[in-house]
C-alpha cells in the first residue's frame, strides 16, 4: 500500500470535520479478493484495486463490488498499487483541460502525479512541458522523461515560462504558484490540484488567467457511473508504456520509517508490504 501525502494529510486532523473515527488510514493499494457476493464468485482469487472502501491500510479491506477494479495480468503489483490516486487524477485533468498543441506548465514537477502529467501530456501532443522543481535530484529524471526542468530557486525562468504556457497544473500551492498565476496571460488555465507547501494561492483582481480548483472526489461519481474499469481500461496502457519510477517497499511493521520516506527530498515513494502480517 503506497504512502502518498493525501493519506498523511487526515493523519495529522486537517480533514476531522469529514472523518469519523475510529479510522483507518490509505487511499489505495493492490490486493486479493477473498470473499465476494452471490453472482461474483469468479472474482475470488483476482487482483483488484479496492476503491471508495475502508481505509487500506489493514490487512483486509471491505470495499464495494461494484468499486473493485480489476487488475490485468500484465500489471505487476508494484505498478498496480500506485494506479489509482495519481494516474487517474492527472488523466482526468488531461482530459478536462486538453493539451494538444500548447504550453504546459507543471509546479511541483517532481510529484508523481505531476510526472504522470507531464509524460502522458507530451503523449497527447503537447506543444512543449515545462516542470518546476524543488529537489535539484528530481531535474535529471525530468530531462528524461522529456519535461524541461526549470530550478524553483530560478525566478526569471519561472516567470519566462509562466507567460508563455498555455495551461498550468500546480500541486504546491504558495509563493511559486501566486508567481506564475500572477505572469500567465489572458484566456490560459491555471489548475490547482495540490497544496504540498500547505499555502494557499492568494488570488487577486489582477489575475488574467482562469483559476480552476481540481478535487479528485468531485469527479468520482461521474467516474464511477460510468464504471470505474472503463476508467481504468484507458489507464493501464498509460502506466505499462511509461511506469511510474520504483518504489521502496517496507514491511509494515517499518510504517514508522514508512512515513518517514515521505519527508525526504527525492526520496523514493514508500510502499507497505501488508501481507508481512499474514
Amino acid at each position: 500500500m503506497p504512502v502518498n501525502p493525501s493519506d498523511l494529510i487526515p493523519i495529522t486532523g486537517a480533514y476531522a470535520h469529514r472523518i469519523s473515527l475510529p479510522g483507518v488510514a490509505g487511499y489505495e493499494g493492490v490486493g486479493r479478493v477473498v470473499e465476494a457476493p452471490d453472482g461474483l464468485s469468479q472474482m475470488v482469487g483476482r487482483r483488484v484495486l479496492p476503491l471508495r472502501g475502508e481505509g487500506t491500510w489493514q490487512t483486509y479491506v471491505d470495499c464495494p463490488a461494484h468499486h473493485a477494479v480489476e487488475v490485468p495480468d500484465t500489471v505487476p503489483d508494484l505498478v498496480a498499487a500506485r494506479a489509482y490516486i495519481n494516474p487517474l487524477a492527472a488523466a482526468t485533468m488531461l482530459r478536462l483541460w486538453p493539451v494538444r498543441d500548447k504550453v504546459v506548465l507543471l509546479n511541483g514537477a517532481g510529484s508523481s502525479c505531476s510526472e504522470h502529467l507531464g509524460r502522458w501530456a507530451i503523449r497527447h501532443g503537447a506543444k512543449r512541458v515545462m516542470g518546476i522543481y524543488r529537489s535539484e535530484c528530481r531535474k535529471n529524471r525530468l530531462h528524461r522523461v522529456g519535461i524541461e526542468p526549470i530550478a524553483a530557486s530560478d525566478l526569471d525562468a519561472i516567470s519566462n515560462a509562466s507567460v508563455s504556457a498555455d495551461v498550468a497544473f500546480d500541486a504546491l500551492g504558495g509563493d511559486i504558484a501566486r508567481c506564475v498565476l500572477e505572469r500567465m496571460r489572458r484566456e490560459t488555465d491555471f489548475v490547482a490540484y495540490g497544496l504540498l507547501t500547505g499555502k494557499p494561492v492568494r488570488i487577486g483582481a489582477e489575475i488574467r488567467a482562469r483559476y480552476h480548483r481540481f478535487h479528485m472526489r468531485d469527479h468520482f461519481s461521474v467516474l464511477a457511473g460510468q464504471g470505474m474499469n472503463a476508467a481504468f481500461a484507458q489507464i493501464w496502457p498509460l502506466l505499462a508504456d511509461a511506469p511510474p519510477p520504483p518504489p521502496r517497499v517496507f514491511p509494515a511493521q517499518e510504517w514508522r520509517e514508512a512515513l518517514s520516506e515521505v519527508e525526504k527530498p527525492g526520496g523514493q515513494k514508500p510502499l507497505l508490504d501488508l501481507s508481512s502480517l499474514t
